[in-house]
C-alpha cells in the first residue's frame, strides 16, 4: 500500500510510477500504479491486480513466480564438504597407480596362464579401459573417488568374463583350434549374461537410490560392466579367430586353449561326493557368521557422519605424531566423543557431532598443539536429516537387491537355486559387516557402495556354478543332485581361481596404494570376493542340496523325455 501509494504521486508515464516485483534479483513484472490511485493514498485493500494483454499460460506464470517469491522458505545447511587439493590430487595418484599396476599384473597373469589367448584377452583389456573411458566422456560424468574405485574394479571384473570363454574352450577342445572357440563361447555365453545381470542390479540399485560420489559409482560400475561384456564377447572371438586363420590354428598349442592347466588336472582327480553331507558344510558357515556378528555385539558398528550426522575433519600433520595423544588433546579441549584416527601416514581425522565453525578452530588448535602443525585439508559437515535419509536408503537398497537377486535367480534357474543363492549372498554380508565391525572400520557411503557391489559380485561364482548344474542335470537328470553339485563346483574351479586371482591383483594393488577410505573400500570388496567364493561351497550348494531333497527337481528345466512317455502310458518301458 505504501509503494502503491508513493508512486502514484508520480505523472503517467513516468518510470516512478512502476512497482517492479523482483524475484532472484531479476525484475520479472514492473506494472504501472493505475490512474485511479491518489496521490498519498495508493490502493485501498490488501490486495493487488495486474492486468495487461497476458496470455492465459504468460497470467498463469507470472502469478506462479509472484507466490513463489511470497513462500517464506527457510534454508538449512545439510551437505557440506570441503576437500583440499593435496587430498585430491593423493587419491587420484594413488588410483591411478594401483589401476596401472592393478592391470599389468593382470596382463601378465593372463600371458602366464593362457598364452596367446592371454595375448589377445589383454589386448581386449586395454580396448576395454579405452572404451570405458569414452563412455565416461560422452555422458559427461565427473570422476569421483568412490568412481575411480568402480573404474579399477571393472578392470579387475572384466577378466571374468574372458576366463569363462578360455577354461570352456579348454574343457571342449576337439576337432581343432576354431571349433574349440567357437564351442567356448557358446557355453560360457549364459553363464557370462548371468552374472554380469547381477552385478548390474546391484550398479543400478546404487545409482537409483544412492547420492553424491556413491551415485557416481554406481555408474562407472555399469558402463564398465557393459563395456566388459562387448570386448570379451564380441572383441576377443574376433581376434581369436583372426589369430587361428593367421597360422595359429596349425600349432594350436601355443593358444593356450588346448591343454589342460594344473588346477583342472587336480580337478579330474578328485570326488565330486565331497558335498554329500551337506549340514557338515552348513553348521560351519553358521559359526562363522555367529563369529562375525558377534563383533557387532560386542563393540557396535562404527557409523559414519553420512549416517549418524556430524562432521568430518582432516588434517595434514608431520609424520610420526602419536594418533593417542591427539585424541587426548581433542578430549580436553572438550570433545570427548570426538573420533580421532590415522588416514594415512601423514593425514589425522577427526569425526565428531555437529560442530559450528569456532569448534573447528578449537579442535584445530588442539591437533596443532601435539602434531607441531595441522593443516586442514577436507571439512565434511551432513545434517542429521540426511544421515535418517541414507539409513533409510541403505535398507531400502539391500532389501530390493536381495530381492532383485532372488527373483533374477528364480526365474534363469528355479526357486531352490535362487533362495540358495540369495542365501549365500545374505551370508557375505553379514561377515564383511561382522568382521569390520572387529577391525573398527567406520560403515561410511563408499562402504554402502562396496557392500552392495558385494551383492552383485558374490553371486557371480553361484551363478557360474549353478549353471554348470543345470547343464548337468540336462545330460543326467536320474544322477544324485549332491554329486551333481559336487561336479559343477570341481568343473568350474579352475575359472573360480583364475578370475579371484586377477581381480585380487587389482584390489590389492588399491588397497595397498589408496588412502584410507579407498583402501576400507578395497578391503570390503575383497573379502566379499572371498566369502563370495567360499560360500558357493560352503553355503550355496549344501543350502540347494538340502532344499532339493525336500523338493526333488533342483536344476531341472523339464521332466525327461522317458518319463514323460510313462507318464502318458502306463504301459511303455
Amino acid at each position: 500500500m505504501r509503494l502503491t501509494a508513493q508512486a502514484a504521486c508520480a505523472s503517467p508515464g513516468d518510470p516512478a510510477r512502476r512497482v517492479a516485483i523482483v524475484l532472484d534479483d531479476k525484475i520479472i513484472s514492473s506494472p504501472q500504479v493505475d490512474t485511479g490511485a491518489a496521490c498519498g493514498v495508493g490502493m485501498i485493500g490488501d490486495s493487488t491486480r495486474i492486468t495487461g494483454q497476458f496470455a492465459q499460460a504468460e497470467a498463469a506464470d507470472l502469478a506462479l513466480l509472484i507466490s513463489a517469491g511470497a513462500l517464506p522458505v527457510p534454508v538449512e545447511i545439510i551437505e557440506q564438504r570441503t576437500v583440499g587439493p593435496t587430498l585430491g590430487v593423493a587419491a587420484i595418484d594413488a588410483g591411478a597407480r594401483a589401476a596401472l599396476i592393478g592391470l599389468v599384473l593382470t596382463a601378465l597373469f593372463l600371458l602366464t596362464v593362457y598364452w596367446l589367448a592371454g595375448a589377445v584377452a589383454v589386448i581386449a583389456l586395454c580396448s576395454y579401459a579405452g572404451v570405458s573411458y569414452a563412455a565416461l566422456l560422452a555422458v559427461g560424468a565427473t570422476l569421483t573417488l568412490p568412481g575411480l574405485a568402480g573404474f579399477v574394479l571393472a578392470i579387475g571384473m572384466a577378466v571374468d568374463a574372458t576366463v569363462l570363454v578360455f577354461e570352456r574352450a579348454r574343457e571342449e577342445h576337439g576337432g581343432g583350434l576354431p571349433q574349440s572357440i567357437d564351442r567356448g563361447f557358446r557355453g560360457a555365453l549364459s553363464a557370462i549374461v548371468d552374472s554380469n545381470v547381477t552385478t548390474l542390479l546391484a550398479a543400478g540399485l546404487l545409482f537409483w537410490l544412492a547420492s553424491g560420489p556413491v551415485r557416481g559409482f554406481g555408474v562407472t560400475l555399469s558402463i564398465g560392466v557393459l563395456a566388459s561384456m562387448f570386448t570379451s564377447l564380441v572383441l576377443t572371438r574376433v581376434l581369436l579367430h583372426l589369430a587361428a586363420k593367421a597360422g595359429l590354428a596349425r600349432r594350436p598349442r601355443l593358444s593356450g586353449l588346448t591343454h589342460q592347466g594344473r588346477v583342472r588336472r587336480w580337478v579330474n582327480l578328485r570326488d565330486p561326493g565331497f558335498l554329500s553331507r551337506p549340514g557338515r558344510w552348513l553348521t560351519g558357515a553358521g559359526v562363522a557368521v555367529v563369529l562375525a556378528l558377534a563383533g557387532l555385539v560386542v563393540l557396535g558398528p562404527n557409523l559414519g557422519v553420512e549416517f549418524t550426522g556430524g562432521r568430518v575433519l582432516e588434517y595434514s600433520v608431520p609424520s610420526g605424531v602419536d594418533v593417542d595423544k591427539v585424541r587426548a588433546a581433542v578430549t580436553d579441549a572438550g570433545y570427548p566423543r570426538a573420533i580421532v584416527q590415522t588416514s594415512g601416514a601423514d593425514m589425522m581425522s577427526v569425526r565428531t557431532e555437529p560442530v559450528d565453525q569456532a569448534d573447528t578452530d578449537r579442535i584445530r588448535a588442539a591437533v596443532a598443539a601435539v602434531a607441531g602443525e595441522a593443516t586442514q585439508v577436507r571439512d565434511e559437515k551432513i545434517g542429521p536429516s540426511l544421515g535418517a535419509e541414507l539409513r533409510t536408503n541403505a535398507l531400502i537398497a539391500l532389501s530390493l537387491a536381495v530381492l532383485a537377486q532372488l527373483a533374477y535367480l528364480a526365474f534363469r534357474f528355479d526357486w531352490r537355486l535362487g533362495a540358495a543363492t540369495v542365501m549365500a549372498l545374505a551370508q557375505d554380508v553379514l561377515l564383511v559387516l561382522g568382521i569390520f565391525a572387529w577391525l573398527g572400520k567406520t560403515y561410511d557411503g563408499v562402504f554402502l557402495a562396496a557392500l552392495l557391489t558385494v551383492i552383485g559380485y558374490s553371486v557371480n561364482d553361484s551363478v557360474v556354478v549353478f549353471d554348470r548344474v543345470r547343464e548337468l542335470r540336462q545330460r543326467d537328470q536320474h544322477a544324485p543332485f549332491a554329486r551333481v553339485m559336487g561336479s559343477a563346483v570341481l568343473q568350474t574351479l579352475p575359472r573360480t581361481v583364475n578370475t579371484g586371482i586377477g581381480v585380487l591383483f587389482v584390489l590389492g594393488a588399491l588397497l595397498i596404494l589408496g588412502d584410507g577410505s579407498l583402501a576400507d573400500f578395497a578391503l570390503a570388496l575383497l573379502l566379499g570376493l572371498i566369502t563370495g567364493t567360499i560360500s558357493t561351497v560352503a553355503t550355496a550348494g549344501p543350502v540347494a542340496i538340502l532344499l532339493d531333497r525336500r523338493s526333488p527337481g533342483a536344476g531341472r528345466t523339464r521332466p525327461p523325455a522317458r518319463d514323460r512317455t510313462r507318464e502318458n502310458d502306463g504301459a511303455v518301458v
